[in-house]
């Protein structure tokens, strides 16, 4: 996940759509920022570290039983929208899939698992003919299910494009 980028309260303002004033009331309500360290020495503000508090003030807001005013009204959208944008990146940068995609891929995962495991008795059938060492019959079946089971693993799932792009181009 991004590290976020380091700004002073202008840029702050700025890139969260706010009135300067409004980042001055986030600080008196212990936004997060370096401290100031007198007069012409700017706080910088980790914007990473600022949308996470607004989602925290967001999420309390929410779930007080408080009424809320305008202004926490706007930090809600504006968590939100953050949200947003982080989980569209998420996606465009394919750290994250569809549930659709997933399960699908799940699917063809077990079904492969499925096909390997069915076809170990057809594998195994003329080595164990005619066996009475238990001690071997064993041995023979779990080297043949290892196998089935590396093999699954090994098997490149692919899904169809058409189906897992959920229209989403």
């Amino acid at each position: 996940m991004a590290k976020g980028r380091e700004v002073n309260r202008i840029e702050l303002a700025e890139i969260f759509g706010v009135a300067r004033t409004t980042v001055d009331a986030w600080v008196r309500r212990g936004c997060p920022g370096s401290p100031s360290r007198g007069r012409g020495r700017e706080r910088h503000f980790n914007t990473r570290d600022v949308s996470e508090w607004l989602r925290d003030q967001a999420r309390a807001d929410a779930e007080s039983d408080e009424p809320l005013d305008e202004y926490a009204l706007k930090l809600r959208k504006l968590a939100a929208e953050t949200t947003q944008a982080e989980l569209e990146l998420a996606v465009s940068l394919r750290q994250v899939a569809p549930i659709d995609e997933f399960e699908r891929a799940r699917a063809l995962e077990n079904a492969t698992i499925r096909a390997n495991v069915m076809n170990v008795p057809s594998r195994v059938i003329s080595l164990l003919i005619g066996e009475t060492n238990e001690a071997r019959f064993k041995e023979v079946l779990a080297a043949e299910l290892v196998q089935a089971l590396e093999s699954a693993a090994e098997a490149d799932i692919e899904l169809d494009d058409e189906a897992g792009d959920g229209g989403h181009d």
